[in-house]
């Protein structure tokens, strides 16, 4: 090859490599994305988020952790979001190997045998119409990534990739988030089985106490009903608390990856709130929490299918080269029997244009449709957050003003009762109207307590924690 031979490849070489970059682009997040004003309320300038902080430290019941590590473990639906890591990591290694050349290896030996009538011969002519043909070679191919096609694609490959892994810590916070709130739900139904109980026993009592002031005159055998009634009222909700506690155990089960069986737990009274609820600015979910990160990676695969479709406008360099040895007899050959041959072939496509030209529709609107989908999992999550926010502000707030109607109620039931005893102006029903309304507040109370437990675990999953140790 000449001098000047060199010098032109060199020069249509670095041509092509300067157009190339001009067909494909580099990704960048898309300005139409904007997080302010996502929490509504909450205009925090502070970058720190409590998404940052490990379960450990936002769950201090050891029985929780013990069930968080354990569902982490075994969790079903998390081992299956690391198989489906494991195949698109498997896809990323082969686009990278597309950036290689293609190698193979051929050993062949061939007999060929032709037949001397079909050869049509002169008379006396004597050759051999058998042939023995032993051949090695290599053979190997190369496409040049000229105008970014195999770039593209190996990008998108990553942003698979990389989506499948936001795709896992997103099922772990999901995870996290539900073993929590199913916990903090059981301790709930517990504690109102136990008021519930306790109430039934005071009934029983108060039953007895109606017929001793009906046996002296006091109330009369309405009373005795009444009262018999209201201690059945307790009684009935029993069973249903009981059959709420089971299905309860047995969904946290499945969230444990095992069978229906009893949840080792704490109670209620002893939780303790977390109270740091620092929210940082809604940028922040972009990089913790998993699910806008997985609609985000989403997006970019469908960016660089747009720069791969792109690319079917242009011609395809490819170069080819084989070479080896052969011999029609196996005794030479190694013997002056080396051959070889190379070429460069570019494929320009021309009757399928049409083709490419609805394959890069079909995949500008997927990108769009795909930048769609990221802006809503973001207005969804700054959603959340502001929700469970509200959540925990409404439930401390209704915290102290539950405080107040139990004790009120409590004394109205006492009050009541010792009336019922020394003046005929109260009757059982003054005591029936508020024995009910003390147990309907305490097991509201109990619901108050759950809401603000389960709104922090919200609003911890809400901005992407849950994945971090």
């Amino acid at each position: 090859m000449t001098r000047n031979q060199k010098i032109s490849i060199f020069i249509t070489g670095s041509l092509l490599l300067s157009l190339g970059a001009c067909v494909t682009q580099k990704y960048e997040r898309p300005a139409e994305l904007k997080t302010e004003g996502l929490y509504r309320d909450a205009n925090s300038t502070d970058t720190t988020s409590m998404a940052d902080l490990p379960t450990s430290t936002l769950f201090t019941d050891p029985q929780l952790q013990a069930l968080i590590k354990e569902g982490v473990e075994n969790n079903l639906d998390l081992k299956s979001a690391i198989e489906r890591m494991k195949s698109a990591e498997a896809n990323l290694r082969l686009s990278k190997a597309a950036f290689l050349p293609s190698l193979s290896a051929d050993l062949s030996a061939a007999d060929n045998k032709q037949s001397r009538a079909a050869l049509n011969f002169p008379p006396g002519i004597n050759i051999n119409t058998e042939t023995q043909l032993y051949r090695a070679q290599l053979s190997a191919s190369w496409e040049i990534d000229v105008w970014g096609k195999l770039g593209s694609a190996k990008r998108s490959a990553v942003a698979s990739f990389l989506q499948t892994d936001a795709a896992k810590r997103a099922v772990q916070t999901q995870l996290v988030s539900s073993i929590a709130n199913n916990y903090y739900t059981l301790l709930a139904l517990d504690l109102q089985l136990k008021i519930t109980q306790q109430t039934l026993e005071s009934r029983i009592k108060n039953v007895e106490a109606i017929k001793s002031l009906k046996e002296a005159g006091i109330v009369n055998g309405a009373a005795v009903v009444q009262s018999e009634a209201n201690r059945y009222a307790a009684e009935v909700t029993i069973p249903d608390l009981k059959r709420s506690i089971r299905e309860t155990e047995n969904t946290l089960n499945v969230l444990l990856g095992k069978g229906p069986g009893t949840v080792t737990r704490g109670s209620l009274e002893a939780q303790q709130d977390y109270k740091d609820l620092k929210v940082g600015i809604p940028s922040l979910l972009l990089k913790n929490r998993p699910d806008v990160e997985q609609a985000e990676f989403a997006f970019k695969v469908a960016f660089e299918n747009t720069n791969l479709a792109k690319t079917y406008f242009y011609p395809q360099l490819t170069l080819t080269a084989n070479g080896g040895i052969s011999s029609l007899t196996i005794e030479n050959l190694f013997t002056n029997s080396i051959f070889y041959n190379f070429a460069a072939g570019l494929t320009q496509p021309i009757f399928n244009r049409g083709q490419n030209k609805a394959r890069l529709t079909s995949a500008k609107a997927a990108q769009q449709e795909s930048f769609y989908t990221f802006q809503k999992t973001m207005l969804n999550a700054g959603s959340e957050v502001s929700n469970a926010l509200y959540a925990y502000q409404a439930a401390v707030e209704k915290e102290t003003s539950r405080a107040k109607q139990i004790a009120s109620l409590e004394k109205a039931v006492d009050y009541t009762k010792e009336l019922l005893k020394y003046s005929s102006a109260t009757n059982y029903t003054d005591v029936l109207t508020s024995e009910q309304s003390l147990l309907a507040a305490q097991l509201s109370g109990v619901n108050d307590r759950l809401q603000k437990l389960q709104s922090i675990v919200n609003l911890y999953r809400a901005l992407g924690g849950g994945w971090k140790e």
